[in-house]
């Protein structure tokens, strides 16, 4: 289900991603908004399993609770936590995890509409997949031996409202809201030159106020010409390389508009850095800080196409059908805003799933089954105490997913419970909660697998926050007493008590 939030500004935001939802909401209490502050860091570091960090980082905490009341010193209990999850991991790493192919799409894509399964755009998921997998594949980048799948900066979503969903597609190249700074440039442009600067193609102008004192009436004149040879020498400079496409980041004269448009150049101007920077590694130009220094191998000659099209009512530069994109732009249409957004936070989810399959390609079962593997092997390890409840703890998990679909938990959870104890074959034990019926299933079968970056991240999130928290045994607030001893105003009783 999606939550509505309203922010302060009266704005809405409409998401069921757990850390989208904590970002909204402004909490006062201390232990809180360090839960809040693990949703941020796993959507940093793996961008999935938000909600899953904060539901187990409380069933954990949950877990000593009981510990504590016996007096068992916190130190003794994080321990236990410790070494609870280093088995985890270790047994992750090793039995409960399955290597996987990158080169497989079928198998990718499967993992990706896992994660996209049960968020909005879980009804054309098929689509969504075939956009993060492309994506992902197009900036994926090997330097001699290092992976390098730079989302953030090479996989640009544009959202436009209007059109439908449907209609959304990874394009091989890049797209800029921008038009043409003369309207007599060419807006059509096959296998184009492209040429990128960093400089303004106009007269320097002074730092601070500058005074000249002009004497003879020619003076003033050589003055005037002295600025149109300077914008007139870069041109020629940058014609000299015959490109059919200038890109810069900064401004274009009038004067330089005319000598580009004379060569026949399409000028651009006012390029974000990001943009200028993806539409470099599109069509494999290097960007120019002064156009003097422009050479033959500086020219970007990968991209196939250049047009300018409009749509809704704005004009948008495309510079497609690239040779080798080492960049993209997402292209998401959808009816509102709201929808876009919903859309473009569910497409970072699986740009992050497929991101962390190239950059670590192991899989482990969905749908709770890992839990309670995991869970099994902790409970057979037959230590007394804390160590057991982390155990406990993980079932969470297939439980709140049994709890989300409406099943009988207790019943469900018997039954997986069961099947994981009987189990002794080879392999991993995969069975897990469906989560659209609720019932018991073979994930082997239901093919929902999960990347192992994101479970161990959880993890690891979830137990360290738990002890974390468990380390403290009193809070110290700031804000002193008013006056006598107790204050009355039931506002300040709140802060007195944190």
């Amino acid at each position: 289900m999606l939550k509505m939030l309203m922010d302060p500004m009266g704005g809405i935001v409409m998401t069921n991603d757990g850390n989208a939802i904590l970002r909204e909401i402004t909490v006062q209490h201390p232990a809180a908004k360090s839960m809040i502050e693990i949703a941020r860091t796993q959507d940093e570091e793996v961008g999935d399993g938000t909600t899953s960090v904060i539901v187990l980082a409380g069933e954990m905490l949950a877990a000593a609770e009981p510990f504590l009341q016996q007096q068992i010193h916190p130190t003794v209990i994080i321990r236990a936590y410790r070494e609870a999850l280093e088995d985890i991991v270790g047994h992750l790493l090793s039995d409960l995890s399955v290597q996987l192919d990158v080169k497989d799409k079928a198998k990718m894509a499967q993992v990706v509409k896992a994660c996209v399964g049960t968020k909005f755009i879980g009804k054309w998921s098929d689509l969504a997949v075939k956009i993060a997998l492309d994506a992902v594949e197009t900036v994926t980048l090997n330097e001699n031996g290092r992976l390098e799948v730079d989302i953030k900066r090479y996989a640009k979503v544009e959202k436009i409202p209007g059109g439908a969903i449907e209609e959304s597609c990874v394009l091989k190249g890049v797209m800029i809201n921008k038009d043409v700074t003369h309207p007599k440039m060419r807006r059509y442009i096959e296998n184009p030159r492209i040429v990128l600067l960093d400089c303004s193609l106009e007269y320097k102008k002074g730092e601070s106020q500058t005074n000249v004192e002009i004497i003879g009436e020619q003076d003033f004149t050589r003055m005037l010409q002295i600025e149109e040879e300077f914008v007139q020498r870069i041109c020629a400079d940058i014609i000299a390389v015959k490109p059919d496409l200038v890109f810069t980041e900064k401004g274009v004269s009038d004067l330089a508009q005319h000598y580009l448009l004379k060569a026949g150049i399409t000028a651009i101007r006012r390029l974000r850095k990001t943009d200028n920077l993806r539409i470099a590694r599109a069509c494999g130009a290097t960007i120019v800080n002064r156009t003097e220094e422009l050479t033959e191998k500086d020219v970007g000659t990968g991209a196939g196409l250049f047009e300018i099209k409009k749509i809704g009512d704005e004009y948008f530069t495309f510079v497609t059908e690239c040779k080798d994109p080492k960049a993209c732009t997402i292209l998401l249409r959808g009816a509102s805003k709201d929808i876009l957004n919903e859309t473009e936070r569910n497409l970072q989810d699986a740009l992050n799933v497929a991101r962390n399959l190239v950059l670590e390609p192991r899989l482990v079962a969905g749908g709770g089954a890992v839990e309670m593997a995991a869970s099994q092997l902790l409970s057979r390890k037959q230590v007394k105490g804390p160590y057991t409840a982390v155990a406990h703890a993980l079932e969470i998990i297939p439980r709140t997913l049994a709890q989300n679909c409406g099943a009988n938990t207790i019943r469900a959870l018997t039954a997986l419970r069961a099947k994981h104890a009987s189990h002794t074959g080879d392999g991993v034990c995969a069975w897990g909660i469906d989560g659209e019926s609720g019932e018991i299933v073979d994930m082997n079968v239901k093919n929902i697998w999960e990347p192992l970056a994101v479970k161990l991240q959880t993890y690891k999130t979830a137990v360290e926050t738990a002890i974390l928290l468990l380390r403290i045994d009193d809070i110290v607030s700031g804000s002193k007493k008013r006056g006598g001893n107790e204050p009355t105003n039931p506002a300040a009783m709140a802060q007195g008590q944190e």
